[in-house]
């Protein structure tokens, strides 16, 4: 085991593996069920899941370190390929254009549509981009065997980044946006179009070979668990909680019922604080936003001067009228059915934990992961939108101009993201009387 101090503050430990100390207990609390559960001896290849509701407590890989740094730097090689050639290029009529990637998000901002520009660079582009450097910055200083500055406080930013970066979400916009100009116009794809599905391959690459758990064990090594602690039981009225960054166990302070962290130094509370009040607040405010999405234009179309406006649903009947019901299946699920499915699942399960059954606990866990999951694909027509406004530009002969309806429906994708990230499903296996009373606790500072 080699050890050296580093510009954080801590010493660094580079086994292996974390099995390599066998005299350390490794416990871990569920993120979901709040199961504390000892972990086995884990090999490449293996993952250790929560035996009560199968969450997956850590995974590991094979050379973690050189993977994720390799598939890190592959990727951040292909974005900047894909933003330094034309994307895509159209023609019809005598009339063309071409754009680069980062005219999706640039284009928008000359429709008076800035936050809607700022969400599409964030998510497709800058995010990413953070979130690749970070994996570099971290896994170079692992495998110096010497941390670099400010390692753990990266460590913790890319577990928050991991939700909102949407690649592989932008590829199937774009591929939904060339369906509909394909009809109208003669459509060439960019090396920087096939560049970015590269990347977008890459980042999930990237993403699925980071082993946070062999990170962080490397990083700060694994203190004991506290005292007393007791396998196979809820850990919340063991007065213990379990980061959900680094997976270390760690005592509540019994006053305020919140800690800080001892590995990562992560804010951790029993139950998130006022996890139902936050929930239904968020899923509100998106339900109201989800009628003005609807209703209003989500694009205008321009040809020969005559100006078509588009809502979602319109946009959905005039593709399946027109015999492309693959693409107006895929913007119907990703615009309407997810939305609103999101919206109603997220509602019954916060009306559902009232009545605690350890039965239906599972299946209410598990329509958590599946409302937690594809949430983020309902940015499909967003991003449909911010490709076509910046491809189909010609004045009154042909263009596309964003409606009002963008914003408030990516501000509804926002805001159920949102949701799902501050509904607790640990409240899902509490006792009814004990749910209603974390749920809606708060804080003491």
């Amino acid at each position: 085991m080699n050890q050296r101090a580093s510009g954080d503050g801590y010493t660094p430990f580079i086994p292996e593996s974390p099995e390599a100390n066998l005299s350390r207990r490794r416990l871990r609390a569920c993120h979901e069920c709040d199961l504390l559960t000892a972990l086995p001896p884990l090999h490449a290849g293996e993952k250790a899941d929560c035996p009560r509701c199968g969450h997956t407590l850590a995974t590991r890989h094979f050379r973690p370190a050189q993977r994720s740094m390799a598939l890190a730097i592959a990727s951040l090689l292909a974005l900047m390929m894909a933003t330094s050639f034309t994307f895509v290029s159209f023609e019809s009529r005598g009339i063309g254009n071409r754009i680069e990637l980062t005219q999706t998000a640039t284009t928008l901002l000359n429709f008076h549509e800035p936050l809607v520009a700022i969400g599409v660079a964030l998510t497709v582009i800058v995010l990413p981009a953070v979130y690749l450097c970070g994996v570099i910055w971290l896994q170079f200083g692992l495998l110096r065997q010497n941390p670099l500055p400010f390692s753990r406080g990266i460590a913790r930013s890319l577990t928050h980044l991991h939700p909102w970066m949407m690649a592989d979400v932008f590829i199937i916009g774009a591929l939904v946006s060339l369906f509909k100009v394909a009809g109208m116009a003669h459509v060439e794809l960019g090396v920087s179009f096939w560049a970015f599905c590269a990347f977008a391959l890459l980042l999930l690459a990237t993403t699925q070979s980071f082993d946070a758990d062999w990170m962080w064990f490397s990083l700060a090594g694994e203190p004991l668990a506290p005292e007393g602690s007791q396998v196979g039981q809820t850990a919340a009225p063991q007065g213990l909680v379990g980061c959900a960054t680094c997976g270390l166990v760690n005592r509540l302070d019994e006053t305020t019922r919140h800690t800080h962290c001892r590995r990562c130094g992560e804010r951790l509370h029993a139950r998130l604080p006022h996890s139902l009040q936050r929930t239904w607040s968020l899923l509100i405010a998106a339900a109201i936003l989800y009628i003005p999405a609807n209703i209003y234009p989500i694009m205008t179309t321009t040809s020969l001067g005559r100006s078509d406006p588009s809502t979602i649903i319109g946009g959905v009947v005039t593709l399946w009228q027109s015999g492309s019901w693959p693409i107006a299946m895929i913007i119907f699920f990703a615009s309407v059915l997810v939305p609103v499915g999101k919206l109603l699942a997220l509602a019954w399960l916060c009306i559902a934990i009232r009545h605690s059954d350890s039965l239906k606990n599972s299946i209410r866990t598990r329509l958590y992961r599946i409302t937690e999951f594809i949430g983020r694909w309902s940015m499909v027509d967003v991003f449909v939108v911010a490709l076509l406004v910046a491809l189909i530009r010609a004045g009154d002969l042909m263009s596309i101009t964003p409606g009002h309806a963008a914003l408030a429906f990516g501000t509804v994708v926002v805001l159920t993201m949102l949701a799902a990230m501050t509904f607790d499903p640990r409240l899902i296996w509490d006792a009814p009387n004990a749910t209603m009373e974390r749920g809606s606790q708060g804080s003491r500072s």
